[in-house]
């Protein structure tokens, strides 16, 4: 099985300020929207190298998303920046109406997602965002795995036209993807051949999962990992394939699995060829104060549970 080394441990979020302070740089319509946020979004290179483009909205993050989608009427692409929660819930009729519905080229990017925001607790822990953005028409949903695919998102996503929903985090994590990856939205990266069971994970659950395929070749069951940033649009073609080959699919995620990715894979099985399916994710729950690794472990967002569920599905099939 393929190995990969964690190069160090990086915050997703320094992922998206490098990315849009690179932006800042090679694109002039590039312009940035914070919600009294910039340090932890991390785009104070960007505020300090483009004050022109900069833009303070304060703590009124619906007024952001109405700023931003007007300015896309001259041309701009706005990159809007605050918490998950507030990026979504606090302002979803402004999305729907002014974003989606009119097609907007937004670009609505969310750090200090899922349980891993950690000790601010539950009403900043957002689990049900990736629910509320995929079952928006035409709006596009990414929820990237480390530094590295997170600044390649950030790039990729300016050239992109339409809505997008970028998703990432506040903790340092692994950092293993390639440093010079090509960010395709839309398309699946598969991580290691297996034969025995189908990983499909995203965001912070597929170091994990990695983890987790290292353990199970120890006990005699090949896994297959698949990275899913892209929720929406769904890379079907990659996950009927493998499910095809394995016979049996693990889903794992931050994030409720009521709406999450792992609703969108069984959509897909459904339609296509059903298979034993088991979700690692959290159980219509909310969160709860604590370190990342302790709410992790707790909710069992971890290696040790995608090993459960993997061990569980196979004696299904």
């Amino acid at each position: 099985m393929k190995k990969y080394t964690n190069t160090g441990n990086k915050d997703t979020r320094s992922g998206f300020g490098d990315g849009l302070t690179e932006l800042g740089k090679t694109n002039e319509n590039v312009v940035a929207l914070c919600a009294d946020l910039t340090g932890s979004l991390k785009m104070g290179d960007f505020k300090n190298n483009h004050p022109e483009r900069f833009f303070q909205i304060g703590i009124a993050e619906a007024n952001m998303i109405g700023i931003a989608a007007g300015m896309t009427i001259g041309g701009k692409i706005p990159f809007t920046g605050t918490f998950a929660n507030f990026s979504t819930g606090r302002v979803y009729d402004q999305i729907r109406q002014s974003v989606a519905y009119s097609d907007k080229n937004v670009k609505i990017c969310a750090s200090h997602a899922g349980i891993t925001l950690g000790e601010d607790g539950a009403t900043h822990q957002i689990l049900e965002d990736i629910g509320l953005m995929k079952m928006l028409p035409g709006m596009t949903v990414i929820n990237t795995c480390d530094y590295n695919q997170t600044k390649a998102a950030t790039l990729a996503i300016a050239e992109f036209h339409g809505p997008v929903y970028l998703r990432f985090g506040r903790p340092k994590v692994a950092n293993f993807t390639p440093v010079d990856q090509k960010f395709e939205i839309g398309k699946a990266v598969q991580l290691t051949e297996g034969t025995d069971v189908t990983i499909v994970a995203t965001g912070h659950l597929v170091w994990e999962a990695l983890q987790a395929a290292e353990t199970l070749e120890a006990e005699g069951i090949s896994a297959e990992v698949i990275n899913i940033h892209t929720i929406k649009p769904l890379d079907e073609e990659a996950i009927l394939a493998s499910v095809a080959k394995t016979g049996c699919v693990v889903t794992a995620e931050e994030h409720n699995f009521l709406g999450g990715l792992g609703e969108s894979v069984a959509r897909t099985l459904a339609l296509n060829t059903p298979a034993p399916q088991e979700f690692v994710a959290t159980q219509d729950t909310f969160g709860e104060s604590g370190t990342p690794a302790q709410l992790m472990e707790k909710y069992g967002l971890n290696a040790a549970s995608i090993v459960k569920a993997s061990q569980k599905v196979v004696k299904r099939k």
